[in-house]
């Protein structure tokens, strides 16, 4: 891989490692495929961190696999940022077409969100979603954030984190610039989108946003790993060890993950 950058325009395939036939079957969670599949991807950041290549878009991952592989992370991203020694500063972001999304929280439980909303997460999510459109080519992002409840709190009567910690942290990062407003309600959002169109949106935790992102077009989401070294992209949907060897995939969303990859 030494010679890859005096060869530009060469393809490279590159054999990690193999796994024997028997010692997995299609469709059905593998430790031995999530060893492997974690070893490829050690071996991509190191190529990465030695400047050989300058992005990777890989495959949809399976966590428990990757967890049962020995590679105890909570989830890739994390695995990627302890790979590259970056301890700060990096989130998950998700791109659907036009659409950008963030979340506040994200691969934890739901009964934990509500005390993860602090105005330092909120504050530094807000930022984190401009720096990382404007790395993409925007100029002047705008972002929507959203309420964590029902109705943005109704007042205070449904919860007091709209009036506490996220309307004040939209109205100090205005004071500072940015273009972003809220806090809206979740469940009017996407339409809301229809009449007053946003760049980004900054959602509380993860289904508040995944679900109306999916439903945009389930076969053109990508997930990117932002605050690393290099972009790393993903199809933004999962394995599908249902249809696994069936030939019912659609690529779509990989070849979104690789133009975006290209793009970064």
């Amino acid at each position: 891989m030494k010679d890859a950058k005096t060869n530009v325009g060469t393809i490279y395939f590159i054999e990690v490692s193999t796994l024997p036939s028997e010692s997995y079957s299609l469709g059905k969670l593998s430790p031995e495929a999530g060893k492997s599949a974690g070893e490829c991807l050690m071996y991509l950041i190191e190529l990465a961190k030695e400047n050989i290549i300058s992005s990777i878009m890989y495959a949809p991952l399976n966590k428990e696999a990757l967890h049962r592989g020995g590679h105890h992370f909570k989830d890739e991203l994390h695995f990627f940022a302890s790979l590259f020694g970056v301890t700060s500063g990096f989130s998950e972001i998700n791109k659907m077409e036009d659409l950008w999304v963030t979340r506040v929280t994200s691969h934890v439980s739901l009964k934990e969100v509500a005390d993860l909303i602090t105005k330092e997460k909120v504050a530094w999510t807000i930022r984190f979603a401009n720096e990382t459109l404007k790395k993409a080519g925007y100029l002047n992002p705008e972002i929507a954030v959203a309420a964590l409840n029902p109705h943005a709190g109704d007042g205070g009567m449904l919860g007091l984190e709209e009036i506490e910690v996220i309307q004040p942290e939209v109205r100090r990062a205005k004071e500072e610039g940015l273009n972003v407003r809220g806090a809206y309600p979740a469940d009017t959002l996407f339409v809301r989108r229809r009449k007053e169109p946003f760049d980004c949106l900054v959602a509380m935790y993860h289904d508040q946003a995944q679900t109306g992102m999916k439903l945009l077009g389930f076969n053109k989401g990508v997930t990117i790993s932002g605050g690393l070294p290099v972009p790393l992209t993903t199809p933004a949907h999962g394995t599908a060890f249902d249809i696994a060897g069936r030939g019912e995939a659609d690529e779509g969303a990989t070849l979104e993950a690789l133009k975006l990859a290209i793009q970064l």
